[in-house]
């Protein structure tokens, strides 16, 4: 009798467990095509986003801008479209990432497919930088040498979510550390 008692349970439970692991993985799923990506997208239709780094070196060698290059998981990262929302869609950010900077979108979907060069020239510089989590970003330099074939990089500094923001300030203190990198990499020191 307490056999069929625990084992009743444990149906349950599993049961239940199974139902709301359903439950969870659609409401993810839905979230990350729900109102707020919509939202991000049009705030930021403003910033000029690049994903081939080869188009890049070449924007950033003519406007002698750093490489800004945002390393995400665009269909799962929370934290990623969190810093979109909190930083990028603000007006400052667009501001001074349109006079500061070229901006390089490295994105490592989960849901979405993208080319196989996309993909391969993402993996790449994922293992260059070492990243080892979402969202970092990354501010360099790079310089191709006429008899190479490959670029050497000059990095600036990361950065990732502005941890101890004030609340509805985060593109005030992520400026603030952006600005502070390129300083100390103009001035020689870190």
């Amino acid at each position: 009798m307490l056999n069929r008692i625990y084992i009743r349970r444990i149906v349950f439970i599993s049961f239940l467990h199974f139902l709301l692991s359903i439950t969870f993985a659609f409401a993810q799923k839905t979230g990350t095509t729900a109102k707020p990506t919509k939202t991000v997208a049009k705030e930021t239709e403003a910033l000029e986003w690049h994903t081939d780094l080869f188009k890049v070196y070449d924007i950033s060698k003519k406007t002698k801008k750093p490489i800004f290059a945002f390393f995400t998981g665009s269909d799962w990262c929370g934290w990623c479209k969190k810093l979109q929302a909190d930083v990028f869609a603000k007006p400052e950010f667009i501001s001074w990432a349109s006079k500061n900077v070229v901006l390089l979108e490295l994105d490592y979907p989960r849901f979405k497919q993208l080319s196989p060069e996309l993909t391969q020239q993402n993996q790449n510089l994922q293992q260059t930088f070492q990243i080892a989590g979402y969202p970092t970003i990354w501010m360099f330099n790079l310089d191709k040498p006429d008899t190479s074939s490959k670029f050497n990089i000059d990095a600036i500094g990361s950065l990732g979510y502005p941890q101890g923001a004030e609340q509805g300030k985060e593109q005030v203190k992520f400026l603030d550390d952006a600005n502070r990198l390129m300083d100390a990499k103009k001035n020689g020191t870190k």
